[in-house]
């Protein structure tokens, strides 16, 4: 596996959930990790003070961003953040000396392997609301938490207006992420897959 591909939805029939299987389809080498399928407690319940023992899912989980040479992650943009499950997922999965660790200088070093990264991320606000109210989670992903664990590269792709998108705009949307699959596949020499049958948007609700 070269791509990771963290769907953070926890809705299956979301858009989110069916651009991450787009992607994935279009690699030719990449897993789809669905947090909503994996059962760990997402509430970090001591803070820092003291280390939880980590589920069986999570250590598995660990196990693929030591290995994924780009990780993609796919969220919608809920309360100007992330759905608690992906926050969880990072509270209790980015740890200290593990993903990331401080120098004697105090500057951080991040530890997880991978040189490419994406964001993947859907919001019902419209395009034209973004400079009034900007896109937070973007930085807190992108930013505060990708490339704070070591992933060099991280490129954002914006989907916005979601819940009054048309059947062409979010047909457009799956292509693109088909598209990103295909040239990080390719990057990444994995095999190329049969192209990968069209989403009905119809099923596609939600981001």
């Amino acid at each position: 596996m070269s791509a990771l591909v963290i769907d953070g939805h926890p809705d299956a029939r979301s858009l989110t959930a069916a651009l991450a299987q787009r992607y994935a389809a279009a690699h030719g080498d990449a897993r789809v990790l669905a947090l909503r399928d994996l059962d760990f407690d997402p509430n970090l319940r001591f803070g820092y003070r003291e280390r939880m023992t980590l589920e069986p899912d999570l250590v598995e989980a660990k196990r693929a961003l030591q290995s994924a040479d780009t990780v993609v992650i796919a969220t919608p943009l809920w309360w100007g953040s992330v759905p608690a499950l992906l926050k969880g997922f990072f509270d209790r999965a980015l740890l200290p000396q593990q993903e990331y660790r401080y120098t004697k200088l105090g500057l951080v070093e991040g530890l997880l392997p991978a040189r490419h990264g994406r964001l993947l991320l859907l919001a019902d606000t419209p395009w034209y609301f973004v400079p009034f109210t900007g896109l937070p989670a973007q930085t807190h992903v992108a930013r505060g938490t990708m490339r704070f664990c070591g992933i060099r590269s991280v490129r954002t792709h914006r989907m916005l207006g979601v819940k009054d998108a048309s059947d062409a705009t979010i047909t457009r949307w799956l292509d693109r992420a088909e598209r990103l699959g295909a040239a990080d596949g390719r990057r990444a020499g994995a095999p190329q897959p049969i192209a990968a049958e069209a989403a009905s948007s119809s099923v596609v609700a939600t981001s």
